[in-house]
């Protein structure tokens, strides 16, 4: 049997909830639509066995994974509607920092609310070990800046890999990246890409705008949901990465960025009944031959977890390939294929290419 890649979870929401039941739908339906690979490797997707997670939310903590990822307080699709048995896992107590809003007691799905567990924190370094969990994925709310830096220095200290899937800037920071690099430990991040969302979308229209000639003069992006991530976004202080991980991310496909007063990227409300479909509306304008002016209107709908797992399931897959090669450090391709913010910004057509070369052996990074 092949040997499966143990990867550790920190946050038990609906990107880990979605995760989980796509490693079970795939083991059981192999060739099933949604993978940008079926293969990394030598790894599929069943491949990957989760050994351990943390959160801090009653209900989760303490409790066997496959029980907390279907949460009340999780709102996800539940699209693999098979038994998931597989993972006898109990949710530790992270820390907590500034990883809870002021507010999310306040925040409720199907008359279950947000209470933070008084249990003690574990030492997420130690747990690391005792699992010999490979990679860690951060799925941390939004604005958990300290508590996300927390999880990226156990790893440094238990030698694990990290990917980052929320906006703190932690592998495309250039201190951060350095340790890593020293440490000799493959890195993806930050902020994690849908596979078809809208940042994505948004890049490759703006790319398309510059490659055929016309001049992008404004654009916004606007983001709805009903499900905790947007829940925790209502306070705006927490937004600040978000916002420019989001916004610096459209503007790197352009020659010459956007005016600040001229693009407006950054979620926008939060709409309970929405759950964790994912409303997006982006608006452009722009000047074409002769500058007559054109425009195009675009809503994009998406339940957004499993479309952000089929890019995590790629993540980790590629990160195990760099260890079994013996390469530390920010993973640039990956993290420029899979990320908002990595620490180079190529095109995504670019990007995909030099993924495919590094699985391939051809690109050591």
């Amino acid at each position: 049997m092949r040997e499966k890649i143990k990867v550790a979870i920190a946050g038990v929401g609906n990107c880990a909830s979605a995760l989980i039941q796509g490693i079970e739908f795939y083991r059981e339906r192999p060739d099933a639509y949604g993978l940008m690979h079926q293969d990394i490797g030598g790894y599929g997707p069943s491949d990957v066995e989760i050994v351990a997670a943390f959160d801090v939310a009653v209900g989760k903590v303490g409790e066997r994974l496959d029980k907390a990822m279907f949460s009340l307080l999780n709102c996800t699709k539940r699209f693999y509607t098979g038994e998931v048995n597989n993972y006898p896992v109990i949710v530790r107590m992270g820390p907590v920092a500034d990883g809870v809003a002021e507010h999310m007691p306040t925040y409720h799905q199907q008359d279950v609310e947000y209470v933070v567990s008084d249990e003690e924190p574990c030492d997420v370094a130690s747990v690391l070990r005792e699992t010999e969990a490979e990679v860690l994925i951060n799925y941390l709310p939004v604005g958990s800046e300290t508590a996300a830096r927390t999880y990226a220095q156990a790893c440094l200290d238990a030698g694990v890999s990290f990917m980052n899937a929320m906006p703190t800037f932690i592998v495309s920071d250039e201190t951060w990246g350095q340790k890593f690099a020293e440490a000799g430990i493959p890195a993806i991040g930050d902020d994690i890409k849908s596979q078809v969302g809208a940042t994505i979308v948004h890049r490759v229209l703006t790319r398309l705008f510059q490659q055929r000639g016309v001049n992008l003069s404004k654009t916004y992006q606007l983001n709805f949901g009903g499900n905790s991530d947007f829940y925790n976004m209502l306070s705006r202080e927490r937004l600040t990465t978000k916002k420019l991980s989001k916004t610096n991310s459209v503007q790197s496909q352009l020659d010459i960025p956007l005016p600040a007063d001229q693009v407006h990227i950054s979620p926008s409300d939060y709409v309970t009944w929405l759950k964790d479909n994912k409303i997006c509306y982006i608006h452009m304008e722009g000047l074409g031959f002769g500058e007559v002016p054109l425009s195009i209107e675009l809503k994009l709908s998406v339940e957004d977890s499993p479309n952000s797992a089929g890019v995590a399931i790629d993540a980790v897959r590629l990160l195990k390939l760099a260890q079994q090669r013996h390469i530390g450090g920010p993973l640039l391709a990956a993290s420029a294929y899979l990320m908002k913010s990595p620490p180079v910004q190529y095109t995504d057509s670019i990007a995909a290419d030099y993924v495919e070369e590094f699985i391939a052996g051809s690109r050591d990074r």
